[in-house]
């Protein structure tokens, strides 16, 4: 009877153990685990410090903001280039799949790779009028 006994207190407190345990990990996981809502903010912030931002010959970064905790939001002008001037079939097929080749591998957004953050390229022409989105979700770069 004793050892019957025994089993059952050893499986009831492996059992409350593993219960205790679990809530513990899920605990310290929301405790630790960042307020996406607020990095993002804190990203759209620091980029709107630094901002404007040469990329490059043709491309300027103006802005970003962020929406909610899951989307990042890049604002770009096209220096030379009027609206009516883009190729929107280049666009797609060069410019979204380098941004989404860039996601996958770049050490540097491995935290919105982790958390599943969705980025939004928007860009204007030279005159300030908008030309396109590309939206870039973790489907497309996990």
């Amino acid at each position: 009877m004793d050892k019957q006994a025994s089993k059952k207190g050893n499986i009831i407190g492996f059992a409350v153990g593993a219960i205790a345990f679990a809530l513990t990990y899920y605990g310290v996981q929301q405790i630790f685990k960042p307020d996406m809502e607020k990095e993002l903010k804190k990203v759209a912030v620091e980029i709107n410090k630094q901002s404007p931002i040469q990329v490059d010959q043709l491309t300027r970064l103006d802005s970003a903001s962020s929406k909610g905790k899951t989307n990042l939001i890049y604002y770009y002008t096209l220096l030379e280039t009027e609206r009516s001037e883009v190729n929107f079939d280049t666009v797609n097929k060069y410019i979204r799949s380098g941004i989404i080749e860039s996601l996958k591998i770049n050490p540097d957004v491995k935290v919105f790779r982790d958390n599943n953050i969705t980025l939004d390229y928007n860009y204007f022409d030279r005159n300030g009028e908008f030309v396109t989105e590309i939206s870039v979700t973790p489907e497309m770069y996990n």
